[in-house]
C-alpha cells in the first residue's frame, strides 16, 4: 500500500485501461496506439513527467487528435488527479462534448468508472459541465463564457478547436490567454494541450502557436528506397477523373507507394523537429489526413474530394483546412474596379431578375442621408444588385426612417411575373447618432429590420451574434431593453464578398455559383465603393501576424451595404438550412400566381371583356415568398 503508483505515460495508460465506446468510435474496444502510431509521441508529451508545458497539435480530419485528448483526460483522472479545465468553442459545444465524449469515456473505462460517481447518484459531483473525482475536478466550459474561463485554478488545460474561439470574450480579452492565466500558480507542473484544424492564414490561432513551436513533422520511410520524408499532397498523383488510381510518389526515387504500404510506413515513422522553438517548453506537431490509417480516410477519397472541390472556393478552403490541416490564404486584394465596370450586365435596375429567389437589404447610416442597397439571392449565394437608394435627411429626424418603412412596404417587380418584397434588412447603427437610430428603429417595430453593430473580428462559425438587448429612447422616454441588436463580424463577410468578386467564368457559358451580378445602370462611383478596402497583414504586440481591413478610398458605403445584405441572408437561415432553404423558395416561386395583366393569351382568340378578366384575390396580387411578413411554424421562422 505504501508503494508509489507506476510512472506511466499517457500512451501506456491508454493501452492498459482505455476502452473505446461504440457511441463515439467507429472501432469500439480496447485502445491500440499501433492503429495510429503518430499519436504516441503526442500523448507522451502530455505525460506528467515530460518537460513540455504547452503541446500544440495542428491537424487534419480523421487523424485521432480528439481521442488523444480524451486519453489525456482519462490519464489525469486515474493517474495524476488535479483540477482540469476543458474548453470548447461555445458552452453548447461543451455540453455536447460532455455527452458524446466524456460520459462514454467515464462509463466504458473500468478504471475511471470507479473514480467518478454516476450522475444519477445524489450529491455525486457529476454534472454535465463538472466531474469530480478523488484529488481533482474536471470542468468543461465554452470559450464564449468569460465566467467559465476564470472560474477556477487549473493545473491542466485542454483547449479544443481553438480556431473557432471568439477573438474577444465579453470584452475581457483573448480566451486562450484567459484560460492559461488559470494555470500560472502551478508553475512548472502545469500543462496545456492546444488542438485544432486550422482556418485562415494570418488569423489562425493554431497556426500561430505551431509556428512558435519546434514544428515537428512525422517522417515515414519509402517502402522502395527507405528514404525518410513527410507526406505532401503534391506527391499524391492520380489520373484526372480516376481517383482510384491515386498513389503517393516518393520524393527520392519517385516510386509509386500504394495505400496498403501505409500501415508499415506509419509504424516505422518518427517525429522530427523542423525549427527552433521560441519557447523551449513548447512542442508542436502537424499532421494531415494523408496519414489517416488504412480503413479511415483513403487516398482515393482524398483525391475524389479534391476533384469535387474544383471551381468552388469554399469547398477548396474546407479541403485545405480539414484534409491537409493547412491554413487557407484569403484573397483580400481588392479586385480592379475597372474590371467590375466592364463586366456589368444588361438587366434593369429596380427589377428583380428571374433567377433571384429572395431579397435582402443593407442600410448604411451617414450624417445627412441613409443609403440602402437591395440584393437578390439564389443558390450558391449568387447575387444581383436589384436597386440602390439614397434617402436624404438627418438620421436624427423621423423623415428618412419613414422613407425606410416605405421601402419595406414596397413591391419590386420580378422579371417573369409577380413581385417581391425585402425579406430581411440589416441597419448599421454605429456612428455618432446611435441613440437616435435605436429610437427610430424601435418606433418602426418591423420584425424584418435587424439593427446591427459591426466588429472587425473574424468568425466563420458564427459571423452574426446575438441578439442582445439594448436601451432605446423613443419620444424622450427611455425604454430599457427596448431593442434587439445583432453583432456582425464584418471581416468575415468582406472576405466572402471579395472571394465572389474574384470568381472567373473560364470557358463555360454559365456563371459559377456565387457570381456577383451588377446592372449596367449602376454608377462607376458605386463600383469603386464596393472595392474600397483591402486586406493587409500586420503584426500585433507579440510579433504574430494579424490581418485587418484598410480603406483605399474615403467612401465605402456600397461595401458596407453589401456586407449587411449578406448578413441579412444569414439571419434568414440560408447558411444553416442550405438546400432546404433554397428548395422552399423555389417551390414558392413555382407556385406564385400571375397578375391578370401577365396571363398569356393567344393572338387569334377574342379577348374577354374587362368584367370577364380573371382577377386573382387581393392577397395574391403580388408574389411574395411566404413567411417573410410574419411568424410561422415549422423549420423556417
Amino acid at each position: 500500500m505504501l508503494r508509489p503508483p507506476p510512472q506511466l505515460t499517457v500512451s501506456q495508460w491508454a493501452e492498459e485501461h482505455r476502452i473505446l465506446s461504440s457511441r463515439g468510435s467507429s472501432e469500439p474496444g480496447p485502445w491500440r496506439t499501433a492503429r495510429a502510431p503518430y499519436l504516441r509521441e503526442i500523448m507522451n508529451a502530455l505525460s506528467a513527467l515530460h518537460p513540455a508545458r504547452r503541446v500544440v497539435f495542428m491537424k487534419g480530419a480523421q487523424t485521432g487528435g480528439s481521442e488523444a485528448g480524451n486519453n489525456w483526460l482519462g490519464y489525469i483522472v486515474h493517474h495524476v488527479p488535479a483540477p482540469v479545465l476543458a474548453v470548447q468553442p461555445t458552452v453548447e459545444l461543451a455540453k455536447r462534448f460532455s455527452r458524446q465524449r466524456i460520459d462514454p469515456l467515464l462509463e466504458e473505462t473500468p478504471a475511471l468508472r470507479e473514480r467518478v460517481a454516476p450522475s444519477r447518484a445524489r450529491d455525486s459531483g457529476n454534472t454535465m459541465l463538472s466531474k469530480e473525482f478523488p484529488g481533482g475536478i474536471l470542468v468543461l466550459t465554452g470559450a464564449n463564457s468569460a465566467v467559465g474561463l476564470r472560474s477556477m485554478p487549473a493545473r491542466f488545460l485542454f483547449l479544443d478547436e481553438v480556431d473557432a474561439y471568439p477573438g474577444d470574450v465579453e470584452g475581457e480579452g483573448d480566451p486562450i490567454a484567459l484560460a492559461e492565466a488559470r494555470a500560472r500558480t502551478f508553475g512548472w507542473r502545469r500543462k496545456a494541450f492546444l488542438v485544432s484544424t486550422p482556418t485562415t492564414a494570418g488569423r489562425s490561432r493554431i497556426e500561430r502557436e505551431y509556428l512558435a513551436s519546434d514544428q515537428r513533422r512525422y517522417f515515414v520511410p519509402c517502402p522502395h528506397c527507405q528514404a525518410m520524408q513527410w507526406l505532401r499532397f503534391e506527391r499524391l498523383i492520380w489520373e484526372k477523373g480516376n481517383p482510384r488510381s491515386a498513389a503517393y510518389h516518393c520524393e527520392a526515387c519517385d516510386g509509386a507507394i500504394e495505400e496498403h504500404h501505409k500501415t508499415a510506413m506509419l509504424t516505422a515513422g518518427e517525429w522530427r523537429a523542423t525549427a527552433v522553438a521560441q519557447d523551449p517548453h513548447t512542442v508542436g506537431f502537424h499532421i494531415s489526413a494523408l496519414y489517416s490509417p488504412v480503413g479511415w480516410l483513403s487516398w482515393e477519397q482524398i483525391a475524389r474530394d479534391w476533384e469535387a472541390a474544383q471551381g468552388k472556393p469554399e469547398d477548396l478552403k474546407t479541403f485545405k483546412n480539414t484534409v491537409l490541416g493547412e491554413t487557407w490564404q484569403e484573397q483580400g486584394e481588392a479586385p480592379d474596379w475597372e474590371r467590375l465596370v466592364e463586366r456589368r450586365e444588361d438587366f434593369a435596375l429596380g427589377v428583380v431578375p428571374a433567377g433571384a429567389l429572395v431579397l435582402t437589404a443593407g442600410v448604411d447610416v451617414q450624417d445627412d442621408r441613409i443609403e440602402a442597397d437591395i440584393w437578390g439571392w439564389a443558390e450558391g449565394n449568387t447575387s444581383w444588385l436589384v436597386d440602390h437608394l439614397v434617402i436624404p435627411g438627418s438620421p436624427r429626424g423621423p423623415e428618412p426612417w419613414d422613407a425606410l418603412a416605405g421601402i419595406m412596404a414596397r413591391d419590386w417587380p420580378r422579371d417573369g411575373g409577380g413581385s417581391m418584397r425585402v425579406a430581411r434588412l440589416c441597419v448599421d447603427t454605429g456612428g455618432r447618432d446611435t441613440a437616435a437610430v435605436y429610437g427610430h428603429l424601435r418606433r418602426l417595430r418591423d420584425p424584418r429590420i435587424a439593427p446591427t453593430k459591426g466588429v472587425d473580428g473574424w468568425n466563420r462559425a458564427q459571423p452574426v451574434h446575438g441578439p442582445t438587448w439594448v436601451d432605446a429612447l423613443v419620444n424622450g422616454q427611455k425604454l430599457r431593453r427596448g431593442l434587439k441588436l445583432w453583432t456582425v463580424s464584418v471581416s468575415t463577410w468582406k472576405a466572402d464578398l471579395y472571394r465572389r468578386l474574384w470568381l472567373g467564368r473560364g470557358d463555360g457559358e454559365e456563371w459559377p455559383p456565387g457570381w456577383v451580378h451588377l446592372p449596367r445602370a449602376i454608377e462607376v462611383e458605386w463600383v469603386k465603393q464596393l472595392v474600397a478596402e483591402q486586406l493587409r497583414t500586420s503584426k500585433d504586440k507579440r510579433g504574430f501576424a494579424r490581418q485587418e481591413w484598410a480603406k483605399l478610398r474615403d467612401r465605402n458605403e456600397a461595401l458596407d451595404c453589401a456586407v449587411l445584405a449578406r448578413a441579412a441572408l444569414w439571419l434568414l437561415g440560408a447558411d444553416r438550412y442550405g438546400e432546404r432553404f433554397w428548395q422552399r423558395l423555389r417551390d414558392d416561386v413555382a407556385n406564385a400566381p400571375l397578375l391578370a395583366s401577365e396571363i398569356p393569351t393567344a393572338g387569334n382568340v377574342a379577348q374577354p371583356s374587362p368584367a370577364q378578366q380573371p382577377v386573382p384575390p387581393p392577397e395574391t396580387e403580388a408574389f411574395r415568398p411566404r413567411g417573410w411578413l410574419g411568424l410561422r411554424g415549422g423549420w423556417l421562422r
